[in-house]
């Protein structure tokens, strides 16, 4: 478990979050309203060199980014999402078997269309507003 102190800090926890990228691609973003889910996502965007302002896909669903490597992220936002229908229809799976760095806000509206290789991010807000990321990698089995 991670803790984030402040703003000046997510930086630190952002850098050490992508190096998960080389064995993962799907990310799954728990949390409250107002946890800091899209303010995490907008600080690995940061990093990666993203040029695009990133907001969280509220009512569009999916945002697309290009690093500055030239990799393509999507970023999901799932709180709008009423039925798994609705997510199939967006070909939301297609996203997430594409080998493409997907982070995904609300995705507790969708985990049945999640790979099994989903990293599960959950962020609660703590005391004095801090916040604590757990991450939860996924079982791989042999």
């Amino acid at each position: 478990m991670t803790e984030i102190f402040d703003l000046s800090s997510i930086q630190q926890t952002a850098q050490q979050f992508i190096k998960l990228f080389d064995r993962y691609s799907v990310f799954a973003f728990y949390g409250n309203m107002g946890a800091g889910k899209t303010t995490f996502i907008k600080a690995i965007c940061e990093i990666l060199g993203v040029k695009e302002s990133v907001n969280s896909p509220t009512f569009s669903i999916i945002n697309e980014y290009e690093a500055a490597d030239g990799r393509i992220l999507y970023h999901f936002d799932c709180y709008r999402i009423n039925k798994l229908q609705e997510a199939m229809d967006l070909g939301a799976e297609d996203y997430f078997y594409s080998g493409k760095i997907c982070f995904i806000e609300w995705p507790e509206k969708i985990e049945e269309l999640l790979p099994d290789s989903t990293v599960k991010v959950n962020i609660q807000e703590v005391e004095d507003g801090k916040r604590e990321i757990e991450i939860s990698l996924p079982k791989i089995s042999i």
